[in-house]
């Protein structure tokens, strides 16, 4: 005996999917100009999907919406959160220093970097040293972290943006 039932199709909603979809409309948003519909997609996908390594992503995203359309303050808090949630990206160390940056605060935050003894922040520390002009100070920084930390994930971007800045030297 054959039967030819089959049981409807039911959606089953997975929002971390959905993260996804939203952020990929939001950079498509991004693609066509449209700035402010773009930031709400982007803080959808992070709804969607708080406290994951995805999060950095979408935060990223935000973050350079917002550096892109001239408010490098409410850029600071996406950076910071997604080196905080992933911090093996150079690409997220690099927009906080330029953040930084725009915002006039780099001298503050090397004092405060200064006193942390972590790997990450000696990250930040050498990047923010190449944007205040101290260019070889900061490459010995990264170059620390390099030695001190050979396997870590992040280690051979550091290496390959180092070949970058000496090479322009």
């Amino acid at each position: 005996m054959c039967c030819g039932y089959r049981k409807p199709y039911k959606y089953v909603i997975d929002a971390e999917k959905d993260a996804f979809y939203h952020n990929n409309v939001g950079l498509n948003y991004l693609q066509d100009r449209v700035y402010y519909a773009a930031i709400q997609e982007f803080k959808i996908a992070v709804q969607l999907s708080p406290n994951t390594q995805a999060t950095a992503v979408f935060k990223e995203n935000l973050g350079e919406t917002y550096m892109f359309i001239g408010y490098p303050d409410m850029a600071r808090v996406c950076f910071e959160d997604a080196v905080k949630l992933y911090g093996l990206n150079l690409k997220y160390y690099i927009n906080l220093a330029e953040c930084y940056n725009q915002l006039n605060i780099l001298q503050s935050k090397i004092e405060e970097y200064k006193a942390s003894d972590s790997i990450y922040d000696k990250i930040i520390l050498g990047l923010l040293y190449i944007k205040t002009g101290e260019t070889k100070r900061g490459i010995l920084t990264l170059d620390e972290v390099c030695m001190t930390e050979p396997d870590l994930l992040i280690t051979p971007a550091i290496r390959e943006y180092l070949k970058q800045i000496t090479k322009d030297l």
